[in-house]
């Protein structure tokens, strides 16, 4: 009987918020439900909670009254005392968890209530692992280390977007080599829906979309739309997103001074970020957060878009530098001008550079083929405790 045809148990995906479950987990959701197996969705609820987006994946929605940024564990343990009830009423036979807080609550409360397969997806290793930030970052650091260590040692199965960071949190104890581990490639674009458009007519025009934290590299983009202004007065640098809860977030006195300075145009958030991608030339992510693979730099190889971003882990897996865009270093916003001036000043290059990145992105980031590697991932790791029983 093939692992598609074996009855199955139920399974819990256990989210930071719905709407990223939505939009990050929902073909992995809906490939579970299509075999039967009953899925249920526990995460905080957000404004734009679309009951209908639940439904239509065949699974139910449980609010989760989870603090995704709340740095006192305290504070967190209504949430607790809710997951572990869930868990034993529910008895779930395979719980998935993605980002930081649900790995580490639902993988040690999983293993607790028995359920059989426990899967952690880790989705790069953020704001805890960043190299800067003074002593307080360091306790945030050695306290997110302690907890993954736990919380790998619980799991059936830890998934990673990419080599560093699983060889980060292998250096750093904070995984057991006898872990059963994977990598995958990131959470995967769809293809259709971004689908390559031509570049526009006129001078060059740089797009940066993302959370607004300093670790994205905002204000280097910002700095280095400065630097190149100066040279091609032409060009223009547009910045889609909002501040964020992170303890890094870009503040509106920041944004609004930036705005009156003019050298950046300000668009705040958007629903949907294709006619953008459209608009634009060259995209640019000067992230150094520990990124998984970022979704942006995804969206921007499907439109076919040449691709700026910083040699950092997460980031360097979307660009083969000088075929589909450049690699910079980290918060280094002179290099990073001087790659977007080399760019705006040749537009045969730019327009090659997104052809080779519309191929990269159908040869490795596909989000059916993605999916389908993740999928295969967990039913590997079912198999191995046994298998999912009715």
């Amino acid at each position: 009987m093939t692992t598609a045809e074996r009855p199955v148990s139920s399974a819990l995906f256990v989210g930071a918020d719905l709407k990223y479950m939505i939009d990050f987990r929902a073909p992995l959701i809906a490939a579970q439900t299509a075999r039967g197996r009953p899925v249920t969705i526990l995460a905080a609820p957000t404004p734009d909670f679309d009951e209908g987006a639940v439904q239509r994946l065949g699974a139910r929605f449980i609010p989760w009254p989870l603090r995704r940024t709340a740095l006192n564990p305290i504070a967190d343990l209504p949430a607790l005392a809710d997951l572990w009830r869930i868990l034993r009423r529910e008895r779930p036979g395979l719980v998935f968890a993605h980002a930081v807080k649900p790995v580490i609550y639902a993988m040690i409360l999983a293993r607790m209530a028995g359920a059989r397969t426990r899967v952690a997806m880790i989705p790069g290793l953020g704001y805890a692992f960043g190299r800067d930030g003074g002593v307080k970052a360091g306790l945030v650091s050695m306290t997110a280390q302690a907890a993954y260590a736990l919380a790998t040692r619980c799991a059936s199965l830890v998934i990673f977007q990419n080599t560093d960071d699983r060889n980060e949190l292998l250096a750093r104890g904070a995984l057991s080599p006898r872990t059963a581990t994977t990598v995958v490639d990131g959470s995967g674009v769809d293809v259709e829906r971004f689908a390559q458009t031509p570049l526009p007519d006129g001078p060059a025009v740089f797009l940066m979309t993302a959370r607004l934290i300093r670790d994205k590299g905002v204000h280097d983009f910002v700095e280095a739309a400065r630097r190149v202004r100066a040279e091609a007065p032409q060009a223009r640098f547009v910045l889609i997103g909002a501040p964020d809860a992170n303890p890094n977030s870009v503040t509106e006195t920041e944004l609004e001074a930036w705005r009156r300075e003019g050298v950046v145009e300000i668009r705040g958030q958007v629903a949907d970020p294709r006619q953008a991608f459209a608009d634009c030339h060259v995209f640019v992510l000067p992230s150094y957060y520990r990124e998984g693979v970022p979704r942006t730099n995804l969206e921007a190889l499907a439109t076919g878009r040449a691709v700026i971003t910083c040699d950092t882990p997460g980031c360097r897996e979307t660009v083969r530098d000088g075929v589909n865009g450049l690699l910079v270093p980290p918060r280094d916003p002179a290099a990073l001008a001087q790659a977007m001036l080399a760019l705006a000043r040749d537009p045969a290059r730019v327009q090659a550079m997104g052809r080779a990145s519309r191929l990269l992105c159908a040869e490795r980031f596909e989000l059916g083929t993605v999916t389908r590697a993740t999928l295969s991932a967990m039913d590997r790791a079912e198999i191995s405790q046994g298998g999912a029983d009715a």
